[in-house]
């Protein structure tokens, strides 16, 4: 197996994060081979405008192994955010090069600001795309032509993949592995990598726990993340209080007061949510669902899936297109009596 070549531009003043979530992800990825080894499935290359060692933000240096002039045959194209991509002139360097190689190269990614050199190219035009949340705003009104997904992690159209940046960018890096060599490695590299979730592109730069941790103060600071980890565990109001050292009454005036909703209605949403992530794996059946996000029945799990979202979870499915062994099962057994129909 030939490893598949992955370019990642570097320059001045880019996002040093953009550059190593992704080069760890791909180079970590190994498969074992008929003779008991291990394979490398990619090889990592980093491709400096020019020749010259390049100073992140952040202050690292990145000493490009190859300029554009002398780049090889890509499989992957990323380029990375930063501020240098501001500087006109860079800007246009990259613009001009990825316009002459996009076309010879099976994927192009953009990591946060780094989709403006693509988009001035015109390569994104009339395509779904995202960015960082705090971009959108100056992409929708620079590029009209884009059909702008605000507060995805990332979003694919056709072989084009933008991506919000910093840490979504490992998020895509596993999207992509998944893509080449299936999900089994995608979710041990996601171990591997200590990633607490192998988040799909549709999910909110922003999550319900994030926004949580952010508005709790240092009275509820931890809740949500043991939350999150006890989803199939007892989230009783009572328990939480527990959790947090407060007494019940106490614990639920001061949370509706600083959150605006009940720890119940919370903790169904936050479960509901992580609900809604699982219910995109064709391999995992709505029980087990249930059971794992902390619903006593499936019936009880419908009905609150049906509140929040407005459809069961079965509908949810439909509607995402998410075909689970049963279903392909059951297609199959049609097909086949279909055949026998036709025979006799």
């Amino acid at each position: 197996m030939i490893p598949k070549t992955v370019g990642l531009i570097v320059f001045e003043q880019m996002i040093a994060a953009d550059l190593m979530g992704p080069a760890e992800t791909f180079s970590r990825s190994v498969i074992s081979s008929d003779h008991g080894g291990n394979r490398r499935c990619y090889q990592v290359v980093t491709i400096g405008v020019d020749t010259e060692d390049c100073v992140a933000e952040s202050g690292i240096i990145v000493r490009p192994q190859v300029d554009t002039q002398h780049a090889l045959q890509l499989d992957t194209l990323i380029l990375p955010g930063g501020n240098g991509l501001h500087d006109a002139r860079l800007s246009k360097k990259v613009e001009r090069w990825l316009s002459s190689r996009v076309h010879a190269t099976r994927r192009v990614a953009t990591l946060g600001s780094g989709i403006y050199p693509l988009a001035a190219a015109g390569l994104l035009d009339g395509r779904n795309v995202t960015t960082h949340w705090r971009l959108t705003k100056d992409v929708a009104m620079r590029f009209p032509k884009l059909r702008l997904t605000p507060n995805s992690l990332f979003v694919k159209d056709d072989r084009f993949y933008t991506c919000a940046g910093g840490a979504s960018a490992v998020d895509l890096a596993l999207a992509l592995i998944e893509e080449d060599y299936g999900r089994e490695l995608a979710l041990k590299l996601a171990q591997e990598l200590l990633v607490h979730v192998k988040r799909s592109g549709e999910q909110k730069q922003h999550s319900e726990a994030l926004q949580f941790q952010v508005q709790s103060g240092d009275r509820f600071a931890d809740i949500s993340t043991w939350i999150l980890c006890n989803l199939s565990g007892d989230l009783s109001v009572e328990a939480l209080a527990q959790r947090a050292c407060m007494s019940l009454r106490n614990f639920t005036r001061l949370f509706k007061a600083t959150f605006g909703k009940a720890p119940a209605e919370f903790v169904t949403r936050i479960r509901i949510t992580e609900a809604r992530r699982r219910l995109e794996v064709p391999r995992n059946n709505i029980e087990s669902i249930a059971t794992s996000v902390g619903f006593r029945s499936e019936d009880a799990f419908s009905r609150a899936f049906r509140r929040e979202v407005g459809c069961r979870p079965s509908t949810y499915r439909e509607r995402l297109g998410v075909v689970t062994p049963a279903d392909f099962q059951t297609s199959r057994k049609t097909v086949v009596m279909s055949r026998s129909l036709g025979r006799a």
